[in-house]
């Protein structure tokens, strides 16, 4: 808020612009509150306006996200999903993952509508959970699941990257970026098989740096499971080449 102060003498009026120590805050949310009057943003959720300090869901739509709070669960349903495919630490996901449900409406949006503040909003819920997971400080770093540079290029970011850029702004984790690199544009896993997915993601990615990661506890970033192929593929690269241990989350899990 502006202060302005009136002086009059005769024959002249003299104004003091001086500003409370408070005001860079007071102009700060002055400025905020006219941008929201103006560009109201939306809940994702139910479409009304958000207030406050709400980002991307409104508190009520965000208290409806089925978090599966599975991650001091030694062997929870994430990591089951890996069981005798690939040797991980621990395994953990953010919710569950429906046809038609809210995390599919959010994960559609930031994939094919470019809404990138819905993965750094769901890295960062997730990330505040992860805080109190009992393994969290073992970790070293965070690799989101590369895409294919010509994918990339399409689509313009990496939804597995805006994630792990919320998560690490909650955990102070640091993020490894092109270490785990894809060497193969693979088809589209949506319509297949789980054998034929397994089959699709084969030798689709190599480790560009092996120095980097040996001896390190790696916590690998992708954004809904299903059949888990993707991520084996990853984990399967990285241990061929590496002598690193491997922990694995994900926001959704397909249910």
């Amino acid at each position: 808020m502006l202060f302005v102060r009136f002086e009059f003498n005769p024959g002249s009026a003299k104004f003091d612009h001086s500003l409370p120590q408070s005001s860079p805050l007071l102009l700060h949310q002055l400025i905020k509150g006219i941008s929201h009057l103006f560009y109201p943003h939306l809940c994702e959720g139910c479409n009304r306006q958000l207030v406050a300090d709400e980002q991307v869901l409104c508190i009520s739509c965000e208290m409806e996200l089925p978090e599966t709070r599975n991650y001091n669960i030694p062997e929870n349903e994430t990591g089951l999903r890996f069981a005798g495919r690939v040797p991980y630490q621990h395994a953990a996901t953010y919710a569950y993952f429906t046809d038609e449900g809210l995390l599919q409406h959010l994960l559609h949006g930031l994939k094919y509508q470019g809404k990138k503040e819905i993965g750094t909003f769901l890295g960062r819920k997730f990330g505040q959970n992860l805080k109190t997971a009992d393994w969290i400080n073992d970790i070293d770093a965070i690799i989101p699941v590369p895409l294919h540079p010509d994918k990339l290029s399409k689509r313009g970011f990496n939804q597995s990257v805006l994630i792990a850029e919320g998560l690490a702004a909650t955990t102070g984790l640091p993020i490894v970026n092109n270490v785990l690199q894809r060497t193969r544009n693979t088809e589209s896993q949506t319509r297949k098989t789980r054998n034929e997915r397994v089959e699709n993601m084969a030798g689709a990615f190599k480790v560009a740096d092996k120095q980097a990661l040996t001896n390190k506890h790696i916590l690998l970033i992708d954004d809904v499971l299903t059949t888990g192929a993707t991520l084996e593929a990853c984990a399967h690269a990285l241990m061929q080449e590496t002598d690193i241990r491997i922990s694995i989350a994900t926001i959704g899990i397909a249910v």
